[in-house]
Formats: C-alpha cells, sequence, structure tokens
C-alpha cells in the first residue's frame, strides 16, 4: 500500500502556466543588496560593530522605520543611535549609491522574453517611491515594460514583507487595470527575500538569483 501524503504534501499546491509575473526588485531586477549591507557595516563599523546576514535577514523587506527598529534593538545601539538617526544616516549614503545599480544577471533576456510573449508584468517592492527612482534612472527601458509598480509606500500596503498585502495589491491592479484575470500570477523572488509561506491564494513563488550576502 502506498504511504499517505504528509500534510506538508497535501498542502503544496499544484503549480500550473504562469499567465502574469510579479517580480520582486532588489536582489532579483536589480543589483542594490550589497549596498544596503556596505551602508550598515560602515554606521556599525563606527560602534565598533559587525554586521551580519542574521541581521540583514530580519531586515529585509520590512517598511523603513520596522527595519530600523531591528537594526538598533539587535545591534544593542538602544541609547546610542536612534532609529530615526540611523536612517538619515543611511539615506544620504544610499542617495548616492543607488544611481549606479545595476541589472542582475539574465534580467535583461528574461524581462524581454516575457514581454515579447504577451505575458504581463508588474513590479512589489519595499522601496519607497524616491529610492524606487533613484534605482531605476539609469534602467527606464526594462521597467517600461512593467504594467505596473507596487511600492513600500503606496496606501495598500499595510505591513510590509513577508506578509502578502503588496504582492496582494499587484495581482489585483491587473484585473483593475483592464490586463485581464490573473488566473495564475508567478512571483519571482530573490533568493534573498523571506518566506514565501504567506502568500495569496493563486500565486506560486520561484526563487532566483545567488545566495550571496
Amino acid at each position: 500500500m502506498a504511504a499517505a501524503p504528509s500534510s506538508e504534501e497535501k498542502a503544496s499546491p499544484t503549480k500550473g502556466p504562469i499567465t502574469h509575473v510579479i517580480f520582486d526588485m532588489d536582489g532579483l531586477l536589480l543589483d542594490t543588496e550589497p549596498f544596503y549591507t556596505v551602508v550598515q557595516e560602515r554606521i556599525l563599523a563606527r560602534f565598533g560593530k559587525t554586521f551580519d546576514w542574521s541581521l540583514k535577514a530580519k531586515m529585509m523587506g520590512k517598511k523603513a522605520i520596522e527595519s530600523a527598529h531591528i537594526f538598533v534593538e539587535e545591534s544593542g545601539l538602544n541609547g546610542l543611535l536612534t532609529p530615526e538617526g540611523f536612517l538619515e544616516e543611511r539615506e544620504g549614503m544610499l542617495q548616492e549609491l543607488f544611481p549606479t545599480c545595476q541589472l542582475m544577471p539574465g534580467v535583461k533576456h528574461l524581462v524581454n522574453h516575457l514581454h515579447a510573449n504577451g505575458i504581463p508584468m508588474c513590479v512589489a517592492t519595499g522601496s519607497y517611491k524616491r529610492h524606487f527612482e533613484l534605482k531605476t534612472q539609469n534602467h527606464g527601458e526594462i521597467f517600461a515594460m512593467m504594467h505596473h509598480v507596487v511600492m513600500g509606500d503606496d496606501s495598500a500596503v499595510k505591513k510590509g514583507k513577508p506578509s502578502p498585502d503588496i504582492f496582494l495589491a499587484a495581482a489585483n491592479r491587473f484585473e483593475v487595470r483592464g490586463y485581464g484575470p490573473r488566473s495564475k500570477a508567478g512571483r519571482f523572488l530573490s533568493q534573498r527575500s523571506g518566506p514565501s509561506s504567506q502568500l495569496p491564494i493563486g500565486l506560486q513563488a520561484e526563487r532566483m538569483g545567488p545566495t550571496t550576502f
């Protein structure tokens, strides 16, 4: 007799044809993640501390002020640096770096392929508008092929990742903006992204990209 499927197997959704694509941005489309690491290493170095992957993982995808609180508290900087002070210091350094970011390997080919085959695409990024504009200013050709972009400061995004808010908003706007019902939307994530366990019904995740810190 064949063994009964485990609860994990029962819960695992069956993957089907992708009709729409939702892209994460940092670390997937654009090689920006190292910038955050470099800047946060510099800030911690002033206090004789180091920045590691475990802290970075806790901060990723969160709204700015939430990630700032995590940075200060997890680094033991309470009383030495406020979350607001951290964001102000980090902002100045990031604004200089973001316009220099490059596309991740293979992105141009993938996006052109999907566009040529009529697959509607969008971006769901935790970046706020001011950062999005700096990061994408030299990559207009790629982002012009996106039907829409949902950013971290969008009114529909109440909670940052790994909450599904931003992906649900991105998926729903395909229909609102006249691109047809999204029967199956693929959410493309970087390997650095958080867990995909909270995906809305109808979305499936595909992880891509390097795993380096």
